[in-house]
């Protein structure tokens, strides 16, 4: 016994859903890059502004490079770390900014429909400790 099987709409139904997948697919992929810099950015700031203010001497500089090293190990992205506030005596503050930029894989897929996109997406952390001391 045959059973009746209708398949014209197959490849009709496949060619509908496949770009849409692929969208989601990209839109996944793009924000959990984003989400992961973002993360790695905040860590960064907190790790740098932390030793910044448990340093005795020259607690800018020490931020600062507890901050770069916190992303040697970045993977994904790029990175920009400043010093809003340089903290220096106890009781003052230490504020760390990361700035972190990712590739927007959307910008040609915009850009086809006439409209501009930026080529990259990005975002900051600011972390803020009190400068320790006795």
């Amino acid at each position: 016994m045959k059973l009746l099987k209708d398949e014209r709409g197959d490849m009709a139904e496949a060619a509908v859903t496949l770009p849409v997948v692929m969208l989601v697919m990209l839109a996944l992929f793009t924000l959990s890059m984003a989400g992961m810099a973002s993360t790695t950015a905040s860590n960064a700031a907190n790790y740098g502004a932390r030793i910044g203010s448990t340093a005795q001497r020259d607690a800018a500089a020490m931020a600062k490079a507890a901050a770069l090293d916190a992303l040697n190990h970045a993977v994904i992205g790029t990175y920009h770390v400043d010093l809003l506030a340089p903290g220096g005596s106890p009781g003052s503050t230490i504020a760390v900014r990361v700035r972190w930029e990712i590739p927007n894989f959307f910008a040609g897929i915009i850009r086809f429909f006439g409209r501009s996109s930026p080529t990259t997406l990005s975002g900051q952390s600011i972390s803020y400790f009190r400068q320790e001391g006795w």
